[in-house]
């Protein structure tokens, strides 16, 4: 078996005092738009708080949504941008920012095809909630999206021999002549100022800071959240201070499937329902099409007042679905070889599981749901044993508020004015989801408006 590759930062001693272009955050869109603008001739660098890489990135399960992509004609799968667009903004409220809309769509295809060319593929396809075909990729040994892609763009960053440190506060935009002009920074060494014509900010949302989160959505406090420790809103504050414009910041999507009954918090991806999972509550019945847009299921959850619900799936889905696994792996899965056992061992009603499975797996053959209308998810039978059950309950998950920004990643200030030589990617862009996140479409923004970042910053400095 071949060595897993180890990326290693670079020793905070060989920091310099300029570059090209300062990206700040390590996860998805931070590392696209450093190899992009790094293709582009340009010398950028890499500043990560945390002493671990990846962001919020590498805790995404289910996949990078695009559509008329090559992966999905090799799949025989018929799609259109356009119904992309429209799914998407039907599942946002139609309150999504529609020019940030246009462009995501229509350049997804394009970013798959950039991370095959990189040698990241993502060649296997499923189904997330609001989304009428599979166009969620990730890759064929069906892992969980998110590693798997920060894996791959760090070792393509160590072959380039780009800079990446972590241990590096951001603490102040610097701006002259009315742009941007570098960054103050603390590290262990201390505070010192770094020259660049051009910032991306790739920091991710404020899922992770109580005080922004009680600013904005005191409802949601007591939440527990599916974020990395460093998904603290640190762009939008940096932002702010600059006078960009936020928009969208009460809009913070909780997701409904997330084990929490163990010290740490585990995020149940949308794939294992994507392959056929059903929800279930107490008495062992569904009550909801669990791949409705997810501020529905949540909703559906919260009004079972039972402290959550149970995914219900079979040896068959769990298959399809490598995450799995590891869940099991922690301790998150309980398992029965008939229903009744699984019954048993969950505290379900046993009689009523039974019916319920019973039913669906009709539902699945005449490919009509008459109790939810589900239309998705629906290419296995639960009929597989063992039999397998995770208890889950909603958490705060992704804010999708920030910073307004173009779809050439400017950022906006409060005049309307773009910011001179300030770019963003990825979750601090507030507007593009509207009031509720597609499954798959968080990761395939980071990907896509990466790449934006680095050739707009790249064209910038020219």
């Amino acid at each position: 078996m071949a060595n897993k590759f180890i990326f290693k930062p670079t020793n905070i001693e060989q920091l310099k005092d300029t570059y090209d272009i300062i990206i700040i955050g390590s996860g998805s869109a931070g590392l696209t738009a450093a190899l992009e603008a790094h293709k582009l001739g340009k010398n950028p660098v890499v500043l990560e708080k945390m002493p671990t890489l990846g962001g919020d990135t590498k805790r995404a399960s289910s996949g990078m949504n695009a559509a008329e992509t090559f992966v999905q004609k090799e799949h025989g799968i018929k799609d259109s941008v356009q119904n992309f667009y429209d799914e998407t903004f039907v599942g946002g409220g139609k309150t999504n920012d529609q020019d940030l809309l246009k462009y995501f769509t229509a350049n997804g295809a394009d970013a798959i095809k950039w991370l095959a060319d990189e040698g990241i593929k993502l060649d296997d396809l499923t189904t997330t909630g609001g989304m009428s075909v599979p166009r969620a990729h990730r890759p064929s040994s069906t892992a969980p999206v998110g590693a798997f892609l920060v894996s791959g763009l760090l070792k393509r960053i160590a072959d380039e021999q780009i800079p990446v440190f972590t241990g590096v506060t951001v603490t102040k935009l610097n701006e002259a002549d009315g742009r941007i002009s570098g960054v103050k920074i603390t590290t262990k060494n201390g505070e010192a100022i770094i020259t660049a014509p051009a910032v991306i900010l790739a920091t991710g949302g404020y899922g992770a800071s109580p005080k922004l989160l009680k600013k904005y959505r005191p409802d949601l406090v007591k939440y527990k959240t599916t974020n990395q420790p460093g998904n603290t809103g640190d762009g939008i504050y940096l932002a702010e201070q600059v006078g960009a414009k936020l928009v969208d910041m009460d809009q913070v999507q909780v997701h409904p499937t997330v084990q929490q009954d163990t010290d740490h918090v585990y995020l149940i991806g949308e794939t294992v329902r994507g392959e056929g999972a059903i929800l279930v509550n107490q008495a062992g019945q569904r009550f909801v099409d669990e791949l409705t847009t997810r501020d529905k299921v949540t909703a559906a959850i919260n009004q079972l007042d039972e402290g959550g619900a149970y995914l219900i799936f079979d040896q068959g889905i769990r298959d399809r679905v490598k995450a799995i696994d590891f869940y099991d792996h922690v301790g998150l899965v309980k398992s029965g070889e008939t229903l009744v056992e699984l019954a048993t061992t969950t505290g379900l009603q046993a009689d009523n599981l039974e019916k319920t499975v019973s039913d669906w797996n009709q539902a699945v053959a005449s490919k009509h749901d008459p109790q939810f209308g589900r239309t998705t998810g629906m290419n296995r039978e639960i009929d597989h044993g063992p039999y397998f059950s995770i208890h889950i309950a909603p958490a705060v998950h992704y804010t999708m508020g920030g910073v307004k920004a173009t779809p050439k990643t400017q950022v906006v200030n409060n005049d309307g004015n773009i910011i001179g030589g300030l770019f963003a990617a990825g979750e601090v862009v507030g507007g593009l989801h509207g009031n509720n996140r597609i499954g798959g479409n968080s990761i395939a923004e980071t990907v896509v408006f990466g790449l934006q970042a680095g050739r707009q910053a790249a064209k910038y400095i020219k």
